[in-house]
């Protein structure tokens, strides 16, 4: 397996056993780091971090994964570049790919990530763009495998807003490694047509299958995964706001379809979630429309169902495997 010199722009460009070798490698740099065990394959060398949308979690993971690789790392957030202001995107892709050896993109429109590749000539990262979120998947992926023992024949549901960078990607990884992925949603929140009928052809492939669902209880009758995310980005409008949260209520994780899914279920989320009134968002939601909670109650989050702690932990781990298989640090 050599991934030297790729992009990861997404996963659909990466095929099954891709995906695997991934995991497994990001498996294998997890149990060096937990056993004190310090290799820096690539001393020397450096990455560029855009964040156009900041994060607690990707920063870190590209941070500490590139810094325990012997790499150095220079962050570049909303205001510290000109890219797409006063400078194009080719030309800072140009510019970023001759100093540095790679590059992390977090942001917008997909084409940004995209243009970054297409004049790169270091490997792109994908850290998160409205469409898609590979990174999170090779974590999710690994904890799935870390807690259940397997992936392939795992029912796997996703509820809430289905149309965008989270709902898009679970379908893609679910399809493409054999799990039966759900969509547990309202219609009107389903995702592409076109994408589902692209994942359908992987899941016939796979042993795995895709489903759109409008009941909760049908779609989590004996799930092995319940999995959300937020419903609302912050800066949209009030309206949006209300008309999500009147839209997507039925389809919160609570105890009820906690109880409906299997005995062994896990719930992720690739967080943050909103489901306390502990932070300023929580209380401003409280505030405008009288939650204490929203896509997921606190009794679940806290419960010992929950595993998105470890899941947060394994980007770190997962986003070092894409480095350094990019950068051509470890090739079987």
């Amino acid at each position: 397996m050599n991934l030297k010199d790729r992009d990861f722009l997404t996963l659909k460009d990466y095929t099954a056993d891709e995906i695997m070798y991934l995991i497994d490698l990001a498996a294998k740099l997890k149990d060096m780091k937990k056993k004190g065990i310090v290799d820096q394959p690539l001393l020397g060398k450096n990455v560029a971090l855009i964040f156009e949308k900041t994060s607690t979690r990707t920063r870190c993971s590209f941070e500490i994964a590139a810094h325990d690789l012997g790499m150095g790392t220079t962050y570049l957030d909303p205001k510290g570049s000109q890219i797409g202001k006063k400078e194009s995107i080719a030309d800072t892709a140009r510019v970023l790919g001759s100093m540095f050896d790679g590059i992390e993109y977090r942001g917008f429109g997909q084409e940004i990530v995209n243009d970054l590749a297409k004049y790169s000539k270091v490997p792109v990262w994908n850290g998160l763009t409205n469409e898609y979120h590979p990174t999170q998947m090779l974590a999710d992926m690994l904890t799935v495998r870390e807690k259940l023992g397997r992936l392939k024949g795992v029912k796997f549901v996703y509820m809430g807003d289905a149309r965008y960078n989270m709902g898009n990607s679970l379908m893609i990884v679910c399809a493409k490694l054999g799990l039966h992925y759900t969509a547990c949603t309202s219609k009107k929140y389903f995702p592409n047509a076109e994408l589902v009928a692209q994942c359908e052809e992987w899941a016939r492939q796979s042993g795995g299958s895709v489903t759109l669902c409008e009941d909760a209880m049908e779609a989590t009758k004996d799930a092995d995964v319940l999995y959300t995310d937020v419903w609302v980005s912050m800066g949209e409008p009030d309206e949006v706001w209300e008309e999500r949260i009147n839209d997507l209520t039925p389809y919160q994780v609570n105890m009820k379809v906690l109880k409906n899914a299997s005995d062994n279920v896990i719930f992720m989320h690739c967080l943050p979630a909103f489901h306390d009134l502990k932070t300023s968002t929580g209380k401003l939601i409280h505030d405008k429309f009288g939650l204490d909670e929203m896509e997921v109650t606190d009794e679940v989050f806290e419960s010992e169902h929950s595993v998105v702690f470890d899941e947060a932990e394994n980007r770190m781990h997962t986003i070092k495997a894409v480095m350094a298989a990019t950068l051509g640090a470890y090739q079987d």
